[in-house]
């Protein structure tokens, strides 16, 4: 039944459009995180969809002080 989950959640993970995966997210100047962005950072994309997200820095002249 483990096995069964995993296969699922593998396929879940990698059949989704819309993921570049983390060397493109990387090359863009983004780091991939798990869960959510950290404050100072917007989501540009996902790295996996659903549950890893590309992360880039805000620039400083739309970062609130």
């Amino acid at each position: 039944m483990g096995i069964l989950w995993f296969i699922l959640i593998f396929s879940s993970l990698t059949g989704h459009g819309d993921a570049h995966g983390p060397d493109s997210c990387n090359h863009e100047g983004g780091l991939c995180r798990v869960g959510n962005c950290i404050s100072g950072e917007y989501l540009a994309r996902y790295c996996f969809e659903p549950i890893i997200l590309c992360c880039k820095s805000l620039s400083p002249t739309t970062a609130k002080s």
